[in-house]
Formats: C-alpha cells, structure tokens, sequence
C-alpha cells in the first residue's frame, strides 16, 4: 500500500468514526475514538478468522502503517507544538515546581517502582520477565501522554491549578522517559557496556539542553518571521515549515522532539505578534484545528493497532497486573514528590493527579520500537491494555471523580 492509499484510508475511518461518535454515540471525542476503533478492530479480528483473504489484506494495510515511525518521526512534534501554543506559560510559572517534580522524580520513582512490582509479581505466576525489561517497560509507560491528557482536560471540571500541573509535567516528562528508555535499551543491546556518568552527562546535553536550545532558536525565529506580516497564508506555511524543521533539526542534533517542540510552541504561543492580535488569533485557532484532526487521527490509530496485535489474548494476565501496578506506582511518584516539596500531602488532589495520569500513543510507540526479543510481544501487550485502561476507564470516570470529591471538600 503506497502512502497517498494509506493516508486517504487512515482519513475516511477517521472522518466516518468521528461521524459515528458525534452523531449517535456522543461520548467525550478522543474516548469515543478509541472506543469505536477497538470494536471495529475486534469486529475485524472475528471477521478474519472465516476470511484469511481479507484479514491478509487487513494486517498488510496495519503493516503498511508503521505507528512508531509516523508518531514519534513526524506527529509528535506537531501535536505538541500545538499543545504547547495553547499553554498559558504565566500559569505554568506560578506552578513550575511541581511541575519539575513530576516530570522528573515523579518519572523516576514511576520507572522504579513499576519495574520491580512488575518482576516480582511476575514470577510469583511464573511469568518470565527479566528485571532490565520490567524497568523498560516502566520507563516507556510511566511519562503521562500530553496528547491523551490534553484532549480529556478539554472536557474536564478540575481546578486549574491542578489542571496546569498535569498538562504541565505530560509535555515535559516524555524527556525524562525516554532517556531513561534510551539507557536502559543500551544495556540490553550492549550487555557489556556500562552506564557511566558521562554517558548519562552526554545524553542530558544533548536531548535535554540541545532540545531547548535548538527549540528557544526555531521559536525566537519564527516568532520574529510571523511579526513582520499579516497574510494569513503565509502565517500559517510559516508554522507547519517550522514545526518540520523542528524533527529534523532535533534528528540531525540527537535532540528531544518534544522538548523542541514545547519550547517553540510556548514562545510563539505567549508573545503577541501584533497590537490589533488578529494574527494570534488566527494562529490558535488553526492550531487548534490542526491539533484536533491529527488527535482523531492518532486515536483511530491507537484504536485499530489491535489488529496488528494478534498475540493480545496470551498475555492478558500480565497486562492485569500492569494496569494495577501502574496505578500504584503513579499514586506513590505522586504522593513523594508532593510530601517532599509541601511537606504534606491533600488527598483529593493526590488522587485526581493520579487519576488524571493518562497514558496514549506515544507509549506504545516506543514498546513498537523496542528490538525483537522473547518479551517484546509481552510488554507491548501490557502498554496496549494500559493506554486503553487509561484513555476509556479513567479518561470516562475523571469528571465523576472530581465531582465526588468537591461535594466531599464542601
């Protein structure tokens, strides 16, 4: 399937499930995304199993669509750029700390704690998964997904202190996951290497400083690029080249995409342009659009990877114990770094911070990318159930906890 066919069949099940879902279903939009693209791809699986001809023409258009690459290579930057656009950096200021806190301790204790719940709790079923991939998959699904958080906290009643905090820490905790992924991946593709304080140094240069350097420049230029006009068009060609350049300037420097990105974004978002503010608005507003089309794009994608998932069935007891254990250590890396920085904890917003936890796409985009192994299919099984756990269970459930406990507060 060539790519012009793949990107005018990814549009018509996207535009007809977005259709279905507004038009009678009506839950939350990027709920009702997943949720529809799971039953049609149970509904493919069943179909396929009395028609080998058309689950084969099935799994080679899953096949064709190479989710991590067209994530994480060219999605990602755009969708948080546009999340970043929209941020209010006044408000992340006020909450900066926690912010910080969560994204990178918060990350940390994640990543450990899952990991060794994980392992344990695994051999005690006789499961064989080995310590260095439990802390893989720990480091890969303990980041929150801005793109999943950011399109439930659209709909959602919480404060918005609260609010800055959790959209704050899930665009900038994708850096601290991936350079813990990328370390350990290094152990188990270099069994012999050993993680110096160089590498780790090198890694943080690179990723975390060369990101913001190189996001601080692509943002001041195209800053200063859409202040010297008006024309509309010529605003908007200048903010799609720009995010471009942005995966390939981070590629070509080993930089954080997202890092890159959220710097840009929310130079470009909080500086305005003009006195009369028409260009602003202009920008938000088809941001926005652009942000909304590709989440219902990637959600579908998210959805349908079942099909292309057919050993989901043989490891459902260990994505049981990674849902509830993902739960548990996001409580924990919640409760620490909020005992340490206020010296007590509330209640209620410890458990909408961890409810409001949501995993998505980018997740399993990085399980996608993990080198062929005997615990590949296992881990990407479990990130698989935990992204759909988050998106539909919590994602549903978020507005109703928050309610609950309000009405107990007052």
């Amino acid at each position: 399937m060539d790519v012009l066919q793949l990107i005018t069949l990814l549009l018509l099940v996207s535009a007809g499930i977005s259709y279905i879902n507004q038009r009678f279903i009506k839950l939350p939009g990027t709920i009702g995304i997943v949720a529809i693209s799971v039953v049609i791809s149970v509904i493919i699986v069943i179909v396929g199993k009395t028609n080998n001809e058309l689950a084969a023409k099935i799994r080679e258009a899953s096949d064709s669509m190479n989710f991590s690459s067209i994530l994480l290579d060219v999605m990602l930057g755009f969708l948080l750029f546009a999340s970043a656009l929209h941020f209010d950096y006044q408000k992340l200021r006020k909450q900066q700390w926690p912010v910080f806190a969560l994204s990178t301790l918060g990350v940390l204790l994640s990543t450990f704690l899952f990991g060794i719940f994980l392992y344990y709790l695994a051999g005690l079923f006789g499961i064989n998964l080995p310590l260095i991939y439990c802390f893989i998959f720990g480091a890969l699904i303990s980041p929150t997904d801005p793109i999943a958080v950011g399109s439930i906290l659209k709909r959602s009643k919480i404060s918005e202190k609260l609010s800055t905090v959790i959209a704050g820490e899930s665009l900038f905790n994708d850096a601290v996951g991936l350079l813990v992924f990328i370390l350990l991946l290094e152990l188990v593709q270099k069994p012999g290497v050993v993680i110096s304080f160089n590498t780790i140094a090198g890694l943080i240069i690179h990723e975390v400083l060369g990101g913001i350097v190189i996001g601080l420049a692509i943002g001041y230029v195209g800053y200063m690029l859409i202040k010297s006009i008006k024309d509309f068009q010529t605003i908007l060609l200048i903010s799609i080249a720009l995010v471009l350049g942005i995966s390939m300037l981070a590629g070509y420097f080993h930089a954080s995409v997202p890092l890159v990105a959220v710097t840009a974004g929310l130079i470009i978002g909080n500086n305005s342009f003009h006195e009369d503010k028409v260009s602003d608005d202009f920008l938000l507003r088809i941001w926005k659009l652009i942000d909304e089309v590709l989440n219902t794009i990637l959600f579908v994608m998210i959805g349908l990877q079942m099909v292309a998932m057919p050993f989901l069935r043989e490891y459902w007891l260990l994505s049981l114990f990674a849902i509830m254990i993902i739960l548990i250590a996001r409580i924990i890396s919640v409760s620490l770094p909020a005992l340490f920085l206020l010296g007590k904890v509330n209640f209620n917003n410890l458990f909408i911070l961890s409810w409001a936890g949501l995993r998505g796409g980018i997740s399993i985009a990085m399980a996608l990318s993990l080198p062929d192994s005997p615990y590949k299919e296992g881990i990407l099984s479990g990130c698989y159930f935990i992204v759909l756990f988050s998106i539909i269970v919590q994602g549903l459930s978020l507005n109703k906890l928050i309610t609950v406990l309000k009405d107990r507060e007052a």
